[in-house]
Protein backbone atom coordinates (compact mmCIF):
# COMPACT_ATOMS: atom_id res chain seq x y z
CA UNK A 1 0.00 0.00 0.00
CA UNK A 2 1.48 3.56 -0.94
CA UNK A 3 2.16 5.96 2.07
CA UNK A 4 -0.11 8.23 0.80
CA UNK A 5 -2.77 5.70 1.49
CA UNK A 6 -1.46 5.50 4.91
CA UNK A 7 -1.13 8.92 6.15
CA UNK A 8 -3.94 10.41 4.23
CA UNK A 9 -6.74 7.36 5.07
CA UNK A 10 -8.51 8.51 8.23
CA UNK A 11 -10.94 5.52 9.26
CA UNK A 12 -11.55 5.13 13.45
CA UNK A 13 -14.52 3.36 14.97
CA UNK A 14 -15.50 7.02 16.95
CA UNK A 15 -13.46 10.28 17.39
CA UNK A 16 -14.13 13.46 19.33
CA UNK A 17 -12.13 16.61 18.20
CA UNK A 18 -11.30 18.57 20.44
CA UNK A 19 -13.75 21.61 21.83
CA UNK A 20 -16.55 19.98 20.27
CA UNK A 21 -19.68 18.42 22.24
CA UNK A 22 -19.75 14.81 20.28
CA UNK A 23 -21.49 12.26 22.28
CA UNK A 24 -19.34 8.54 22.56
CA UNK A 25 -19.61 6.50 19.66
CA UNK A 26 -19.66 2.93 20.92
CA UNK A 27 -18.29 3.94 24.20
CA UNK A 28 -14.83 4.86 22.63
CA UNK A 29 -14.69 8.63 22.30
CA UNK A 30 -15.31 10.97 25.40
CA UNK A 31 -16.89 14.51 24.37
CA UNK A 32 -14.50 17.20 25.84
CA UNK A 33 -17.36 18.20 28.22
CA UNK A 34 -17.28 14.52 29.61
CA UNK A 35 -16.42 14.94 33.47
CA UNK A 36 -12.81 14.18 34.06
CA UNK A 37 -12.46 10.34 33.75
CA UNK A 38 -9.12 8.64 36.05
CA UNK A 39 -6.36 8.25 33.32
CA UNK A 40 -6.24 4.81 31.98
CA UNK A 41 -3.20 2.74 34.16
CA UNK A 42 -1.14 0.33 32.99
CA UNK A 43 -1.59 -2.30 35.45
CA UNK A 44 -5.29 -1.89 33.64
CA UNK A 45 -4.83 -2.28 30.03
CA UNK A 46 -3.65 -5.43 27.89
CA UNK A 47 -1.22 -4.36 25.62
CA UNK A 48 -0.56 -6.11 22.20
CA UNK A 49 0.94 -5.48 18.63
CA UNK A 50 -1.83 -6.52 15.93
CA UNK A 51 0.83 -8.09 13.52
CA UNK A 52 -2.61 -8.98 11.10
CA UNK A 53 -3.30 -5.45 10.68
CA UNK A 54 0.55 -4.54 9.94
CA UNK A 55 0.84 -2.85 6.90
CA UNK A 56 4.18 -1.66 5.04
CA UNK A 57 5.29 1.47 3.15
CA UNK A 58 8.47 3.32 1.61
CA UNK A 59 10.43 1.17 4.09
CA UNK A 60 8.70 1.12 6.68
CA UNK A 61 5.61 -1.23 8.41
CA UNK A 62 2.88 0.47 10.72
CA UNK A 63 2.11 -2.01 13.36
CA UNK A 64 -1.21 -1.00 15.42
CA UNK A 65 -0.57 -0.71 19.35
CA UNK A 66 -4.15 -2.16 21.06
CA UNK A 67 -4.74 -1.18 24.47
CA UNK A 68 -7.61 -3.50 25.94
CA UNK A 69 -9.73 -1.94 29.75
CA UNK A 70 -9.47 -4.80 31.33
CA UNK A 71 -11.09 -3.29 34.38
CA UNK A 72 -14.57 -2.59 35.37
CA UNK A 73 -14.41 1.63 35.31
CA UNK A 74 -14.53 3.63 32.30
CA UNK A 75 -10.65 5.82 32.04
CA UNK A 76 -9.64 8.01 29.96
CA UNK A 77 -6.42 7.38 27.13
CA UNK A 78 -4.99 10.71 25.58
CA UNK A 79 -1.65 10.77 24.06
CA UNK A 80 0.78 9.66 22.75
CA UNK A 81 2.53 6.22 24.02
CA UNK A 82 5.85 6.00 24.84
CA UNK A 83 7.54 2.82 23.32
CA UNK A 84 10.96 1.26 22.63
CA UNK A 85 12.76 -2.04 21.38
CA UNK A 86 13.60 -3.91 24.38
CA UNK A 87 15.89 -7.28 24.69
CA UNK A 88 13.69 -9.19 26.65
CA UNK A 89 9.97 -8.46 26.73
CA UNK A 90 9.64 -8.12 30.57
CA UNK A 91 10.80 -5.98 33.20
CA UNK A 92 14.41 -6.96 33.09
CA UNK A 93 15.33 -6.18 29.67
CA UNK A 94 17.07 -3.54 28.47
CA UNK A 95 16.33 -0.52 26.12
CA UNK A 96 17.62 -1.57 22.47
CA UNK A 97 18.79 2.13 20.55
CA UNK A 98 16.46 5.39 20.55
CA UNK A 99 13.04 5.73 21.67
CA UNK A 100 9.83 6.66 19.55
CA UNK A 101 9.52 10.11 17.84
CA UNK A 102 6.30 11.29 18.33
CA UNK A 103 4.15 12.52 15.14
CA UNK A 104 3.28 15.58 15.58
CA UNK A 105 1.08 15.34 11.79
CA UNK A 106 -2.06 14.52 13.97
CA UNK A 107 -3.77 16.27 16.79
CA UNK A 108 -4.42 15.09 20.27
CA UNK A 109 -8.23 13.21 20.88
CA UNK A 110 -9.35 12.79 23.90
CA UNK A 111 -10.87 8.58 25.04
CA UNK A 112 -13.26 7.36 27.15
CA UNK A 113 -12.42 4.11 27.44
CA UNK A 114 -15.25 1.66 28.31
CA UNK A 115 -14.44 -1.37 30.41
CA UNK A 116 -13.95 -4.24 27.47
CA UNK A 117 -12.87 -1.73 24.48
CA UNK A 118 -10.19 -0.76 22.75
CA UNK A 119 -8.01 1.81 21.68
CA UNK A 120 -4.84 1.86 19.59
CA UNK A 121 -1.84 3.87 18.55
CA UNK A 122 -0.05 3.13 14.87
CA UNK A 123 3.74 2.38 15.68
CA UNK A 124 6.15 2.82 12.69
CA UNK A 125 8.66 0.97 12.31
CA UNK A 126 11.46 1.49 9.65
CA UNK A 127 13.53 -1.16 8.04
CA UNK A 128 16.94 -1.21 10.26
CA UNK A 129 18.54 -2.94 6.76
CA UNK A 130 17.99 1.03 5.10
CA UNK A 131 20.85 1.58 7.42
CA UNK A 132 24.40 1.29 7.07
CA UNK A 133 26.27 -1.76 9.18
CA UNK A 134 28.19 0.62 11.13
CA UNK A 135 25.50 3.24 11.28
CA UNK A 136 22.64 0.71 12.53
CA UNK A 137 24.96 -2.22 14.56
CA UNK A 138 22.16 -4.39 13.83
CA UNK A 139 20.31 -6.34 16.70
CA UNK A 140 17.16 -8.47 17.28
CA UNK A 141 14.77 -6.54 19.70
CA UNK A 142 12.65 -9.44 21.58
CA UNK A 143 10.17 -7.12 22.72
CA UNK A 144 8.78 -3.40 23.24
CA UNK A 145 8.23 -1.49 26.17
CA UNK A 146 5.23 0.53 26.14
CA UNK A 147 4.45 3.42 28.14
CA UNK A 148 0.36 4.36 28.04
CA UNK A 149 0.01 7.99 27.56
CA UNK A 150 0.65 9.50 30.77
CA UNK A 151 1.73 6.92 32.39
CA UNK A 152 5.40 6.21 34.07
CA UNK A 153 4.71 2.45 34.35
CA UNK A 154 5.56 0.32 31.83
CA UNK A 155 3.74 -2.60 30.39
CA UNK A 156 5.93 -5.08 28.07
CA UNK A 157 4.82 -6.72 24.48
CA UNK A 158 6.61 -9.97 23.32
CA UNK A 159 7.13 -9.36 19.28
CA UNK A 160 10.40 -9.57 17.69
CA UNK A 161 11.75 -7.14 15.25
CA UNK A 162 14.65 -6.55 13.60
CA UNK A 163 16.27 -2.99 14.91
CA UNK A 164 19.11 -0.94 15.56
CA UNK A 165 21.56 -0.90 18.50
CA UNK A 166 23.09 2.65 18.10
CA UNK A 167 20.50 5.92 19.26
CA UNK A 168 21.60 7.48 15.73
CA UNK A 169 19.36 5.16 13.66
CA UNK A 170 15.59 6.85 14.51
CA UNK A 171 13.69 3.20 13.63
CA UNK A 172 10.01 3.68 15.71
CA UNK A 173 7.73 6.56 15.49
CA UNK A 174 4.76 6.28 17.47
CA UNK A 175 1.12 8.60 16.72
CA UNK A 176 -1.19 9.38 19.04
CA UNK A 177 -3.87 7.22 20.41
CA UNK A 178 -7.33 6.95 18.57
CA UNK A 179 -10.62 4.44 19.35
CA UNK A 180 -11.17 1.39 18.09
CA UNK A 181 -8.64 -1.16 16.76
CA UNK A 182 -6.28 -0.39 14.02
CA UNK A 183 -7.10 -1.35 10.78
CA UNK A 184 -4.75 -1.85 8.12
CA UNK A 185 -4.24 0.79 5.60
CA UNK A 186 -5.58 3.21 8.17
CA UNK A 187 -3.44 5.96 9.79
CA UNK A 188 -5.20 8.09 12.52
Amino acid sequence: MAIAGLVTACSSTSSSTPGTNAAPSAGFAAPVTHPALAMCRTSGLRITVDTHEADGAAGSTYYPLDFTNTTSAACELSGYPGVSFVTAPDGGGAQIGAAAVRNPEFGLVRYWLEPGREAHAWLQVGTSANYPESTCQPVTAHGLRVYPPGETEAGYVQQDFPACASDGAQLLTVMPVRGGKGDAGTVP
